[in-house]
């Protein structure tokens, strides 16, 4: 497949950039979540996409959540460990990409001893949250 535009054509099947000095490498592609779970269908309704970045210092932990949304991240700096309530984990350090689950309780806890920072986009739908903490 080519993508062509203004600046440069780039050949996704090579990871080749023609008359340009731009460098692409692919992060994530995938149909399933970190876990290994099949990503669902993308919600009806008013496409909104949110893009966070998060910074969590050391020792802290966010939050039991879920999201009700597709989204997937990069964890720019840090290390970043990612539980889910029925055992799993993922740990991470800076690069690394996440495919996060969706409409599972997990949550993310820095063991490092730097802040963690990660950059995350949402493929939400207006009016909708895209993060649901867990009700104590």
């Amino acid at each position: 497949m080519i993508i062509t535009n203004i600046v440069c054509s780039h050949d996704l099947t090579t990871n080749t950039v023609e008359n340009a000095p731009i460098t692409v490498k692919q992060l994530a592609k995938t149909t399933k979540s970190w876990n290994g779970a099949t990503l669902p269908a993308y919600q009806k309704g008013q496409p909104e996409v949110t893009i966070l970045k998060i910074s969590i210092e050391p020792n802290a932990k966010l939050p039991i959540h879920e999201h009700p949304v597709i989204n997937a991240g990069v964890l720019l700096k840090g290390e970043l460990t990612v539980h889910t309530t029925d055992g799993k984990t993922l740990h991470m350090k800076a690069g690394d990409p996440i495919v996060e689950c969706v409409d599972t309780w997990h949550y993310g806890a820095n063991e490092g001893t730097n802040v963690a920072e990660i950059i995350v986009f949402y493929a939400g739908i207006t009016n909708e949250p895209v993060t649901i903490i867990k009700k104590k």
